[in-house]
């Protein structure tokens, strides 16, 4: 099935107040209650690097203004960087996008393309709807439908039920 990239129809703000809201108060509460184990895998993957645990990969945001997304430095680290992939933590430094209003907790999973205008006009998100559908294991087409469905019809109960599916999903996919 060919994919068409036609302007979508948005049926609620781009943005509205209450997810911003979410935003804030989710990222600073996951901040605080994963401070530790966070500052524990930075301190081991330094160890393990001799340096630099974090790595910056650029990406197009709201708008398509550029930015850099933060995560964990897996390359090079062996089974340690190989976990962190499997179980979802890598991105967790992305929280620190979030609070920046760079990205959301829930939206389009970020990339540095912008020739898909519909991903455009929400902030990316750390996880999202195709993430807690199948993960990985859908053809980019798909992916690209599913971002666009959240796109277009996105609002806060969906959010709220995307987050709540995450750690299950994150867990499946590292029992697969």
């Amino acid at each position: 099935m060919p994919l068409t990239l036609t302007a979508p129809r948005l049926r609620v703000p781009a943005a509205p107040p209450a997810k911003r809201v979410l935003d804030l108060v989710g990222a600073v509460i996951l901040l605080a209650a994963l401070g530790l184990p966070l500052a524990a895998v930075t301190a081991l993957l330094y160890a393990i690097r001799g340096g630099r645990p974090f790595a910056r990969q650029p990406a197009a945001g709201l708008g398509g203004r550029p930015f850099r997304t933060w995560r964990f430095d897996t390359a090079g680290p062996g089974r340690t960087g190989a976990l962190l992939e499997r179980c979802a933590l890598d991105g967790l430094p992305q929280l620190l996008n979030v609070v920046r209003g760079e990205m959301s907790l829930v939206g389009p999973r970020p990339e540095a393309r912008t020739d898909l205008p519909d991903r455009l006009l929400v902030r990316p998100g750390m996880t999202g709807l195709w993430q807690v559908s199948a993960r990985s294991d859908l053809p980019w087409e798909e992916m690209a439908l599913l971002d666009r469905h959240y796109v277009e019809n996105h609002w806060l109960g969906m959010d709220l039920a995307i987050l709540a599916q995450t750690p299950r999903a994150a867990y499946r996919q590292r029992l697969a």
